[in-house]
């Protein structure tokens, strides 16, 4: 197995998520683990499953912090993702995630919001563009072009009145904590490696930019765009630390013609969208194709636009497992 196929481990917690209002855009299924790797070999099959939890406290008017609109949002993920190299240079990747619960806590005897289910499935193939060893560096660039196809819901509602005289009211529940976002998006990837074989070093920097599209309620959210520099290295053979500095970046939402997102969904279009920087820590175990990881995000900058739920807690945990699904080939040269 090439050097990489330990190293790449570390990128397993990229993904993008959103932390917008109350009552403003925030949902989609975050890839956790999903867009932030090179490519297999041929005949290699690489499976993961990981598990999320986040929770956040903190509210933000730009970089401020500011009065809380509700007392917390929680949420419980779980994802799946299987690759297979098609080629030493071409590799495919389909994956979901499923949300236990996406629970929105209001002040004390106001009552809690959820939805559950699966988010989004994701399709994305990656092409290795770059690949050189020269000595002890190896260096790789691989490009990925992916497509976003929601499976869950994107329109539940909830239940807001009762009465014998009028029946039951509901409205739609806030796009915060619906399992997906509705839309199909495009996403453009891009992963550079640079590996030092000799000092058990590596550098990694990876790209990932979505294109969002309408949902069928008019709502178009925020184009998402993320920048990640990692630096990793292996100790004791089989034990892997990793830090990372992640920048992203999130659009605010439009509107289709003629829809008034805060008549008809009560989303302030003011209070999305924003910047971010996080740091990233990551351990992880390797014992032969079997890889163990725990990883936290960290926030270090957040400036939101409007008023906005911001990101405070978020733990990864997961493992990946790697074989061949034919064994590889020995190509021997014929003596002349």
């Amino acid at each position: 197995m090439r050097i990489i196929a330990v190293s790449l481990i570390v990128l397993f917690f990229t993904g993008y998520s959103w932390a917008q209002g109350c009552c403003s855009g925030g949902a989609g299924s975050p890839i956790a683990g999903g867009a932030a790797t090179g490519v297999l070999q041929k005949n290699q099959v690489e499976l993961s499953a990981n598990y999320q939890w986040s929770q956040s406290k903190k509210f933000f008017t730009e970089d401020r912090d500011t009065t809380a609109l509700f007392d917390r949002l929680n949420t419980n993920y779980l994802y799946f993702r299987g690759d297979y190299g098609l080629t030493d240079k071409l590799t495919f990747s389909v994956a979901t995630g499923y949300f236990i619960d996406k629970t929105l806590v209001e002040f004390e005897n106001q009552g809690t919001t959820s939805s559950g289910g699966f988010g989004d499935l994701i399709i994305f193939p990656r092409y290795d563009v770059f690949n050189n060893t020269n000595g002890n560096i190896r260096t790789e660039v691989t490009l990925g072009l992916g497509l976003k196809i929601p499976l869950g819901s994107h329109n539940d509602s909830t239940l807001i009145f009762s009465s014998p005289t009028v029946g039951d009211i509901y409205a739609i529940t806030p796009p915060t904590i619906q399992a997906t976002n509705g839309s199909h998006d495009f996403m453009f990837y891009s992963f550079i490696y640079r590996g030092y074989t000799n000092k058990k070093l590596r550098l990694f920097l990876n790209m990932l930019y979505i294109k969002k599209g309408y949902n069928s309620l008019g709502q178009k959210f925020g184009d998402y765009a993320s920048i990640g520099f990692f630096v990793g290295k292996t100790i004791f053979k089989k034990l892997g630390l990793t830090g990372q500095i992640r920048g992203e970046w999130i659009a605010k939402m439009k509107a289709a013609k003629d829809v008034d997102l805060l008549a008809k969904y009560n989303v302030e279009q003011v209070s999305t969208g924003g910047k971010k920087v996080f740091f990233v820590p990551q351990i992880s175990y390797t014992h032969k194709s079997l890889t163990l990881f725990v990883t936290s995000e960290i926030p270090l900058y957040q400036y939101l636009e409007g008023t906005q739920v911001g990101s405070q807690f978020q733990i990864t945990s997961g493992l990946t497992y790697r074989f061949f699904a034919k064994e590889p080939t020995v190509e021997l040269k014929e003596d002349h």
